[in-house]
């Protein structure tokens, strides 16, 4: 493994260039922008948390709803900075939480072809794999739209599992 100063370097000179600072930043201020927009259009459906920012692994921020907030549950929306797509994530509040709707999801399309649970969540799913950055308010709109839609797939998914 290289020393800390090795990166270190390489990362000042990136950073020295301009261009990931610029794309960091933009890209931070669109998924803020997104997470607002969202709150208002859907806040009959959902409440919306804060962003979090990672460590240029993931930008995301929470919503939920009173169905998945009485089983300890939330979703994610994830911009992926490694894949450079947006992804829901569906959380459980506590381990046990979790390992519970995992033993669940495990054997359901949304965690066909994985063998362990993901890091962080009980499943993540592809929102949008490749997305046009260049037409922000398309890609809102689409957004928007998928997530409704998977968003509702999963709670209906929930709810016929039955899992209290």
């Amino acid at each position: 493994m290289k020393d800390l100063n090795h990166y270190v370097s390489i990362y000042k000179k990136q950073l020295e260039k301009g261009d990931i600072r610029e794309a960091y930043t933009r890209l931070v201020k669109y998924v803020t922008k997104l997470g607002t927009t969202l709150s208002k259009n859907l806040s009959k459906s959902f409440s919306f948390g804060s962003i979090f920012l990672g460590y240029m692994d993931y930008t995301y921020f929470y919503y939920s709803n009173e169905f998945l907030k009485k089983r300890k549950l939330k979703m994610g929306l994830v911009l992926n900075h490694t894949k450079l797509q947006f992804e829901i994530w569906l959380l459980g509040q506590t381990i046990p939480i979790q390992e519970k709707y995992w033993n669940y999801f495990k054997s359901t399309k949304w965690n066909q072809n994985r063998t362990t649970k993901p890091q962080y969540s009980i499943l993540e799913t592809v929102l949008i794999e490749n997305p046009n950055f260049n037409d922000l308010d398309a890609l809102s709109k689409q957004i928007e739209t998928d997530l409704i839609r998977i968003s509702n797939e999963i709670i209906q998914e929930i709810k016929s599992s039955k899992l209290v």
